[in-house]
C-alpha cells in the first residue's frame, strides 16, 4: 500500500513538474551575431542576459540563434524556433532585410514577433501578416526627419546620398528624399553600395563631382564607415551625416579620425548620462546602460542592444494580460500575447516610451536626439 502511495506521489510530482515546464514562456531570438551585421547582433545577443527571467510569475526560457547576417538563415531559424522549440514569440532579427523575410513565417505560425530592424516597412502598411509584427527601433522616417531638420537649421541646400543597396538603404532614400524636399533641400547625387563591399571609390567620385553641401551615408554597423573614409581620403570637405544604424563602439573604432564631427540621429540611450534630468527616458536609459556595462565592461553599451532590451520590456508588460486568457505553448496564448502587445501603454524603455495600438506597432515617443562624434565619442546635441 505504501509503495502505491509513493508511486502516486511520484506520479503527482512528475505531473506537476511537467505542467510547470509546459507553462514556461519560450522566447525565440534571432540575431546577426556573425557576418556584416555582427556589430548589431552581438550587443543584441548580450542584452538577452539582462532580460527578465520571469514574467507574470512564469519562468521565461530564451533560445538564441545566429542568422550570420543572412536572410535565408533568418527564415530557417524562425521556422525552427516556431515548429521545433514552440516559441511563444520571436525577437529579431537585427537587420531590415532579414526581418522582412521573417514576416511570412511568423504570420503562418500565428506567432508574434518584435523586430529589431529599423525600416517602417516591416510593420506598415498594416495587413493580415504584419498584424503579427511589432518593433522597438525608431522608424527611419523619424530619423530622416531629424536629419533634415538639422540640415535645414545648418543652412544646407544640397545633399549627396550613398546607402546600402538593400531594403535598409532603399527605405532611407525614400524617407530622406521626402524629408529633404519638405525642407527645400535637393538631392544632387544618389549612390548605393553593398554591405560586403571593400571599395566605393567610384561612388565617392560621383558624389564629389556633384559638390553637395553635405553627404548622408545610409548604412548600418561597421560597413557604413567605408563611404565616409573614402570621401575623406578624396578630400571632401562638406558635412557628414550618418543614420542611427552606426551608433555603436565598433563604428567609432573602424571609422577612427575619419568619422570625427559626423552628425547622426540616435535613440536617447546612446547619450543616456548626458541627457537632462527632466528627459522622460533618462531613468530607463541609464538603467540599461549601467546594467549592460556592469556585465560587459565600461563603454560597451550600444543602442542596438537596447532595442533588444526594449523588446523585453514591452513583452514583460504584455505577458500578464495574455496569461489571463491562455497558457504558454498554445496558439491561444500567442494570439492573446499579440493582442496584449498591441495594447501596451506607457512602457519606458532605453530608446523611448512605447504606447502601441492596432494601427501603430511601434508607438514610440521621446525617441530621437541628435548626436555628434567628438574625440572618438558620442556627444549629445541639445
Amino acid at each position: 500500500m505504501k509503495s502505491f502511495t509513493k508511486l502516486g506521489l511520484l506520479a503527482a510530482a512528475l505531473a506537476t513538474a511537467w505542467g510547470t515546464a509546459q507553462a514556461d514562456i519560450t522566447v525565440g531570438v534571432v540575431v546577426s551575431a556573425t557576418g556584416p551585421a555582427a556589430s548589431l547582433g552581438i550587443p543584441e545577443k548580450n542584452s538577452v542576459a539582462l532580460m527578465p527571467q520571469t514574467m507574470g510569475g512564469q519562468k521565461v526560457n530564451y533560445i538564441i540563434l545566429d542568422d550570420a547576417s543572412d536572410t535565408t538563415a533568418a527564415v530557417a531559424n524562425t521556422r525552427k524556433l516556431i515548429s521545433e522549440s514552440k516559441a511563444d514569440i520571436i525577437i529579431g532579427s537585427s537587420t531590415t532585410p532579414n526581418s522582412l523575410a521573417m514576416i511570412d513565417v511568423v504570420a503562418e505560425g500565428k506567432t508574434p514577433m518584435v523586430t529589431l530592424g529599423a525600416s517602417a516597412r516591416i510593420i506598415s502598411p498594416m495587413d493580415d501578416k504584419k498584424k503579427w509584427v511589432f518593433k522597438t527601433p525608431q522608424n527611419d522616417s523619424m530619423m530622416a526627419g531629424a536629419i533634415a531638420d538639422h540640415m535645414g537649421k545648418s543652412g544646407i541646400k544640397t545633399v549627396g546620398f550613398i546607402g546600402f543597396n538593400d531594403a535598409y538603404g532603399e527605405g532611407w532614400l525614400q524617407e530622406f528624399k521626402k524629408a529633404a524636399e519638405a525642407k527645400g533641400m535637393k538631392l544632387v547625387a544618389t549612390e548605393a553600395f553593398s554591405r560586403s563591399d571593400t571599395s566605393v571609390t567610384g561612388q565617392a567620385l560621383k558624389i564629389m563631382a556633384a559638390k553637395p553641401d553635405a553627404v548622408l551615408v545610409a548604412g548600418s554597423g561597421t560597413p557604413a564607415a567605408l563611404p565616409e573614409k573614402t570621401l575623406k581620403e578624396r578630400g571632401y570637405k562638406g558635412k557628414y551625416y550618418q543614420t542611427h544604424g552606426v551608433a555603436n563602439a565598433d563604428f567609432l573604432r573602424v571609422g577612427g579620425k575619419d568619422v570625427e564631427n559626423t552628425l547622426l540621429p540616435a535613440g536617447p540611450v546612446l547619450v543616456a548620462h548626458q541627457l537632462p534630468d527632466a528627459h522622460p527616458v533618462k531613468k530607463s536609459a541609464v538603467a540599461y546602460v549601467d546594467a549592460y556595462e556592469a556585465k560587459y565592461g565600461k563603454g560597451s553599451a550600444a543602442t542596438f542592444g537596447a532595442h533588444a532590451w526594449d523588446a523585453g520590456k514591452v513583452l514583460e508588460a504584455a505577458v500578464p494580460a495574455a496569461l489571463k486568457k491562455a497558457q504558454p505553448g498554445t496558439v491561444e496564448f500567442r494570439t492573446a500575447l499579440r493582442d496584449a502587445l498591441e495594447s501596451t501603454k506607457d512602457v519606458a524603455g532605453a530608446h523611448g516610451v512605447f504606447s502601441m495600438s492596432p494601427t501603430d506597432h511601434l508607438g514610440i515617443q521621446h525617441g530621437v536626439v541628435m548626436v555628434k562624434i567628438e574625440n572618438g565619442s558620442w556627444k549629445y546635441q541639445p
